[in-house]
Order: C-alpha cells, then sequence, then structure tokens
C-alpha cells in the first residue's frame, strides 16, 4: 500500500459536556498539527498516490471551515462533543467528500482510504482511518 501524508493546523474553541472532561466542560482553545494520510495500492498513471498540492490546498480549505471558530456555535456540531476523535472524523468525511467529488483530480478516484490525525500536544493525538 502507497501513501502519501499532508500537513496543516487548526485552532479552535470548544467546550465539552460530562464530567470524564473535568476542567475540559468550561470554554477553551485548541490548536491542532492535522496530518491527512491518503493510501492505494497501486499509483496512478502519473506514478503518484495523489497530487500533493491538490491534497494540500483541500486539507487547508476544510480546516478553513472549522479554524478560529468557537464549535459550539456551529450547527453541524449542535449536541456533538467535538473531541479530538469526533473532528478527526469530521475532517476525513469531509476529504473523502472531495475525492469523490474529484476536487483532488480524477487519479484521486482510485485512493482506497484516508486517514486523519489530529495532533493535541506532542505526546497525545487521535485518528480516524475510512475507506473510500
Amino acid at each position: 500500500m502507497f501513501s502519501v501524508t499532508v500537513r496543516d493546523h487548526m485552532m479552535i474553541a470548544h467546550s465539552f459536556r460530562g464530567e470524564v472532561f473535568g476542567p475540559a466542560q468550561r470554554l477553551h482553545g485548541a490548536t491542532f498539527v492535522v496530518d491527512a494520510t491518503f493510501r492505494r495500492a497501486g499509483l496512478d498513471a502519473d506514478g503518484i498516490v495523489v497530487d500533493i498540492g491538490r491534497a494540500t490546498d483541500r486539507l487547508r480549505a476544510v480546516l478553513g471551515e472549522l479554524t478560529y471558530r468557537n464549535l459550539d456555535d456551529e450547527p453541524a456540531f449542535a449536541g456533538v462533543n467535538t473531541t479530538t476523535e469526533v473532528l478527526a472524523r469530521t475532517v476525513a468525511d469531509r476529504l473523502a467528500e472531495a475525492a469523490h467529488a474529484g476536487d483532488l483530480g480524477e487519479g484521486a478516484r482510485g485512493l482506497a482510504g484516508i486517514t486523519v490525525t489530529l495532533h493535541e500536544s506532542h505526546v497525545a493525538w487521535a485518528s480516524y482511518e475510512r475507506a473510500l
């Protein structure tokens, strides 16, 4: 399996519901380093997994819909704890939609899957992996 990973970051504000979250139940900020890994069994006709420029641009666009926002105020997250895991799935699903729509180029239609990892710090991160 071949893979290509692109990286960006996002800064958000949010709060959590539930005693398990302790002080994070209050509004707080988070900065995530975000890796998006695109996978496929074979390379496309150009000898690549995905166009790195297009993948970088699409990741930036997806994160641009989230960054500098209080996710508690976003209708898409109403009633949802926007944990690192939930945000990783959200980014992966939006990148998958872009791949299906052709926004990553025709070669990306052969992708087998996407994994998105959100790094909360240098010692903690969460990922979501999905098939395409």
